[in-house]
């Protein structure tokens, strides 16, 4: 019943887009100054998110993006676009948002999307969902979906301990170097997007 191609192809494909440790110094950023519980469920949060957007797009997602006439180059460059704003934020050093719902925001966006639920997760689990054979290919995808969500949940909660070390210029530091490597994802990512666009057109 359980084939585990599917499953090692899908997790592997997720692993390489989603990017645990790749998201661990942007966690750290967009989480640094708050209690170490809010953290820990801060990270439960974005891992939560990331599943239900993922699971959503799993069951329905090509009837959506049709409902909505959406294209997945359209959907790259949107969320390009509100990375960037974000990787803005963090080189800035600016945080507008209200104390009250920063916490939710921040687990909710960047970080459950677009960050870990990006248009590259979403499009590779629609086709993954699309092409399982049987009741033995979907259950292998949605297992494989659902270990790559606790991989991320794990690697972000246990990278708090890295704080500890590095202290609050480290922090500073770690925000300045996320803010980067974010905004080089944004730029790629709308790019992929455009190249998209024109090669379609």
């Amino acid at each position: 019943m359980f084939d585990l191609a599917v499953f090692g192809s899908l997790f592997l494909t997720l692993f390489v887009i989603m990017d645990p440790p790749g998201i661990t110094p942007i966690f750290l950023a967009l989480t640094s100054g708050r209690p170490i519980k809010v953290q820990r469920r801060m990270a439960g949060q974005a891992a939560l998110v990331a599943f239900g957007v993922i699971a959503v797009f799993g069951v329905c997602g090509q009837q959506i993006l049709d409902y909505l006439h959406v294209s997945v180059p359209a959907l790259m460059i949107s969320g390009g676009l509100l990375l960037l704003l974000i990787a803005l934020d963090l080189l800035t050093g600016k945080n507008d948002e209200p104390t009250q719902t920063k916490d939710v925001n921040v687990a909710l966006v960047p970080l459950g999307m677009p960050l870990l639920a990006g248009p590259g997760a979403i499009v590779s689990v629609i086709l993954a969902v699309q092409h399982a054979d049987g009741l033995g290919g979907q259950v292998s995808v949605w297992t494989a979906i659902a270990a790559m969500h606790v991989v991320l949940w794990l690697t972000m909660r246990y990278s708090l301990l890295i704080i500890r070390l590095i202290k609050d210029g480290g922090v500073v530091l770690v925000t300045r170097l996320a803010g980067m490597m974010l905004s080089a994802l944004a730029v790629q990512q709308i790019i992929n997007g455009v190249t998209q666009v024109i090669n379609g057109g």
